[in-house]
């Protein structure tokens, strides 16, 4: 990922603060509450991840901050300006892959300022750094289904940078990838983080993948959700997952974690839920080899 000196535009870097938001869904009556009196804060420059037993709310609090629904209660604020519905200072990167078939590499990359009007010679050349930087600069006539997956997320990341949000809001996008190709985008994205100082909000239900990539971590509860706890990731930069596997201090926030997510996942456990009763058996596997 060497700097080939083109020009492109300076990264903006934004801070949100989430304030006693809660959110229902149904008939007055009948609701049903996946977030209670939440509050917390995506730092600017930061990585902030979020993990937390699955549905328990997480993807109902991305629609939130990228404001494709309200809140039921409480406030999200953007620079200190109310969040009142999608923008381009918020891009949410998904798990299912929304690259368009029919475009190649290059066309993809390009698609939200050719929406816009905005292909300028500025534009092109920074469209041609990205695809070098995330050497995609051989695929670039290559369409979706023509790339390995790791290659189509390298596109998207690419495609949500060409638009340079304040806030890269990321639900999940490395989960259908094999155990190979995740923890080879783990370093490749965070390489991408590192240089450019983006506000990155991540989310993710690998303990792993979080201790590897968050500067701040928030574990969150049960839906209805809130937030358990914030970890701060204190391991230095840059980060290199041969490093991590072997670092006492990533290996204690990963166990503080995993003990706060057991508590969490009891509680589902003992009403039935599936994906808590996977976890607390891996859980289990897992500390007995500690």
């Amino acid at each position: 990922m060497s700097d080939l000196g083109t020009p492109r535009p300076v990264v903006s870097a934004g801070e949100i603060t989430v304030s006693g938001v809660s959110k229902s869904y149904g008939a007055t009556g009948f609701q049903k509450e996946v977030v209670r009196e939440c509050s917390f804060s995506i730092e600017r420059g930061k990585l902030t991840v979020m993990i937390g037993p699955s549905g328990c709310g997480k993807s109902t609090l991305i629609r939130l901050l990228a404001g494709f629904e309200a809140p039921s209660t409480g406030t999200i604020k953007l620079d200190g300006e109310s969040v009142s519905g999608p923008s381009r200072d918020r891009l949410v990167l998904f798990q299912e892959s929304a690259l368009f078939p029919w475009m190649t590499t290059y066309d993809n990359i390009l698609y939200g300022p050719r929406a816009r009007g905005e292909v300028t010679a500025q534009v092109l050349e920074f469209a041609e750094f990205l695809l070098n930087k995330v050497g995609l600069q051989d695929f670039r006539k290559k369409y979706p289904t023509q790339l390995s997956g790791g290659m189509q997320r390298r596109a998207e990341l690419a495609r949500a940078m060409i638009n340079n949000p304040e806030v890269m809001i990321l639900d999940e996008p490395f989960r259908g990838l094999d155990a190979m190709t995740k923890e080879l985008m783990w370093e490749y994205y965070s390489g991408l983080f590192e240089e450019s100082g983006r506000t990155n909000f991540f989310v993710t239900t690998d303990i792993d993948e979080a201790v590897f990539l968050a500067d701040r971590m928030l574990i969150m509860s049960n839906i209805p959700t809130q937030v358990r706890a914030v970890l701060e990731v204190d391991v230095p930069r840059p980060r290199k997952l041969a490093d991590i596997v072997v670092s006492d201090r990533a290996n204690q926030i990963k166990m503080e974690a995993l003990s706060i997510l057991h508590e969490e996942a009891m509680k589902s456990f003992s009403r039935g839920s599936k994906a808590a009763a996977d976890f607390v058996e891996a859980y289990t596997r897992r500390t007995a080899k500690s």
